[in-house]
Formats: C-alpha cells, structure tokens, sequence
C-alpha cells in the first residue's frame, strides 16, 4: 500500500494547487475559529471546487455540533471528516451514520496510556490519528508543530488504517516513518512559513522527503551473501 500523504490547513488557492500539484493524497481544511487556519464556508466552497478530484477533501473540526457540520458538507463538500476535539466514540459514530462521510478520529498521544482510547474508536472511526497532546495553556488540539514519541506506535495495528501527526517537517518525516511505519502522515505548521502561512517549497520539499521514505522503508530487507 502506497503511503497516504495529507496536506493540512490550507486556506489559498496558491498553497492548494501547490499541494496537488506535488501529489498531495488529501487536503485539509480546518473549520475551527480559534485556529489561524480557520476558513469561512464561501472561502471552503471556493477552494473545495478547485480539488475536481484530484484528492481527497478532509474537514476538520474540534467538538463542531451538527449544524456547523452540516454547512461544511454544503459548502466544501468533504470526502471525509476529521474530529480533532473530544468527540466520544458515541458521537464518532452518530456522525458517521447522519452524514454518510468516512470519519477520520484524532487521537493525541503523550505517553502509552493514551493509546488504550484505540480499540473504542477503531470500532466506530475509518481511519485514526495520531497527534501530540496539546500543552495544558493551548487554545487549539492541534497544529502546534510539536511531535510526540514516535517509539509509542512502533509495531501499532489499530485494525483501521492510519495517519500520523504532530510536528512533522521534511527534516524528520524519514525518521518518523522509519519508527512508525504509518501508512500516512499529515503535515500543516511543518510545511508554513509563519502560522497559517503556507510555503510552496516547503509542501513540495515534504512530499517528496515523504515519499522517498516510504520507498525506502518499502524495500525488503535481505541477508548479506
């Protein structure tokens, strides 16, 4: 299986044609106002219809009640839906079956206690991620640009694929990828130029550190002759 790579909390459409053009699998869009990469619905729209199925549209939210989804999946039209907040598995669910969408569940990890949530949300959830654990004083779960323990996943099955997270760069993916063995990975501070500020060379540079990875930790280990 061919390694899923995320472009996060894009909000132009020059950062978003950079990101399908550098073969980016999905793109995301955060819907939470309290993140510097928050987008309005007529802004969603907007760029929801320049992706014309080159990847996949994600959603992001953070505890977003049943409304706000709905003026989402009207405007951007999502092929799934992210929940980055404290959504219990009951809710994972309920969304699920309301909507019709693929649901991707965030999970963040500090230290192995954290992954015991696993198994309840691999249950009701398509697709987990894995992020760092935001610090107590932060405003937002995510795109903070910190990164977590990788050794904690080494060796995971969860049962459902996954994607991980937190502080990735171009700098680090080859190693993350080389402890995790992730069949994805999702980056959005790692690839910007100031908070909310995408650079263009930094998402091509990071697909392409990404993709060499995962060829790399592809590839068959064999015996010396």
């Amino acid at each position: 299986m061919s390694l899923i790579v995320k472009i996060c909390g894009l909000s132009t459409l020059e950062a978003l044609d950079v990101a399908l053009e550098a073969g980016a699998d999905m793109v995301g869009f955060v819907f939470f106002a309290p993140s510097p990469r928050h987008l309005e619905y007529d802004a969603a729209r907007a760029l929801g219809q320049r992706v014309r199925g080159r990847a996949q549209k994600v959603a992001l939210t953070v505890d977003a009640d049943d409304a706000t989804f709905a003026a989402i999946v009207e405007s951007l039209r999502p092929d799934l839906l992210q929940l980055h907040g404290e959504e219990r598995p009951q809710r994972v669910a309920a969304l699920r079956t309301r909507f019709g969408l693929p649901m991707m569940k965030a999970i963040a990890v500090e230290a192995s206690g954290d992954l015991a949530a696993i198994a309840a949300y691999a249950a009701v959830a398509d697709r987990l991620l894995f992020d760092a654990r935001a610090p107590r004083e932060a405003t937002r779960p995510g795109g903070l640009g910190k990164p977590f323990d990788w050794q904690l996943l080494e060796n995971l099955d969860p049962g459902v694929p996954f994607m991980l997270s937190g502080g990735l760069t171009v700098d680090n993916v080859g190693e993350a990828l080389g402890v995790t063995r992730a069949p994805g990975v999702d980056v959005s501070s790692g690839v910007e130029r100031a908070s909310g500020e995408k650079d263009p060379d930094k998402i091509r540079a990071f697909v392409r550190a990404a993709r060499a990875a995962a060829a790399v930790a592809a590839k068959p280990v064999t015996s010396p002759a």
